[in-house]
């Protein structure tokens, strides 16, 4: 649904997209991760046209931005951070003004205009002004305004931004089943989110690309490789014993502490569940296996790890 091929966006003497490249397929929902200024709102702006590309190529539904500038926008609903909303109209009417502009058909406005309120838990507000809500319905105004012409491909920047914690789980259980029928891109800040929505992550830094895959793949971390931790307790050495098992790539001691306690991390290939050799090898030297369990590395390490490293 989306192709973006060495994407490069300059303004003035900051280039602040540098030759990103990515693809997103129909029905994925695409978490877009990055600190404060690292491109992704950019790139975002570029997709849905609001910014032309400096160089570079951006092709949405088979139509590319710097030519079909238009028709793309018929088929992307946009929530950007902040919601293009009218403090002075009536939820309903405003939602009625952006149908007319979406050049949804007359006779259809009232029933897309229903649909959207119904989706976004809008009903109590009807005969409120936008400027009269809460923060939070504020937010779902503006998802409604992005779905109200029923389009395949949502960006949504900051979707949660503002919600209490109740209106969280309901919006993310709205994006997950949107996704179901729709290209979603997710842009957000709380990497929670990501892991309860997000098919794939894409981290952006810099301006570049640092990491594109799904939340398996970043859970292994860095490394790739699968990790145990270990708490045993044994009259000699285990370690030795431990890195000659089949599978094992490293044995690494973490502490030790009198009565033979040793805590280690055993490394092994991604796929390689190492847990049964080790328990194994516990029965058959006599060690008493305190602990185990495999180690995954949570996405806020991995996160932190690509945006402070140099570039």
């Amino acid at each position: 649904m989306i192709e973006v091929r060495d994407l490069t966006k300059h303004f003035g003497s900051t280039q602040a997209v540098d030759g990103v490249s990515f693809d997103i397929k129909n029905g994925e929902i695409l978490g877009f991760l990055g600190p404060n200024g690292a491109g992704k709102t950019t790139t975002m702006r570029v997709i849905t046209c609001y910014l032309p590309p400096s160089g570079g190529t951006v092709t949405v539904d088979g139509l590319d931005v710097r030519t079909n500038s238009l028709a793309i926008r018929t088929r992307i609903g946009y929530l950007p951070e902040s919601a293009p909303l009218y403090a002075d109209m009536n939820v309903v009417d405003y939602l009625l003004f952006v149908a007319e502009v979406r050049l949804i058909p007359a006779g259809e406005r009232r029933r897309a205009v229903r649909h959207a309120i119904d989706v976004c838990g809008l009903g109590g507000e009807l005969s409120k002004n936008v400027g009269q809500l809460s923060s939070g319905f504020r937010q779902r105004v503006g998802l409604a305004q992005a779905i109200v012409h029923d389009p395949p491909i949502l960006i949504l920047d900051e979707p949660t931004r503002g919600l209490d914690p109740n209106q969280i789980v309901q919006i993310r259980g709205l994006i997950k089943e949107l996704g179901r029928q729709k290209t979603v891109v997710l842009s957000t800040h709380i990497l929670s989110e990501v892991q309860a929505m997000c098919d794939r992550v894409l981290i952006i830094d810099r301006g570049k690309i640092k990491f594109d895959g799904s939340k398996e793949d970043l859970s292994y971390g860095m490394s790739g490789k699968e990790r145990v931790f270990v708490e045993l307790r044994a009259g000699g050495d285990p370690v030795a014993h431990l890195r000659g098992l089949a599978d094992v790539e490293a044995v690494n001691v973490v502490s030790r502490e009198d009565g033979g306690i040793v805590r280690l991390h055993i490394d092994a290939p991604r796929g390689r569940d190492v847990r049964a050799l080790i328990f194994g090898a516990a029965v058959q030297h006599g060690w008493t296996l305190l602990e185990m369990r495999r180690e995954t590395v949570s996405l806020e390490d991995v996160f932190r790890q690509l945006t402070t490293n140099a570039a």
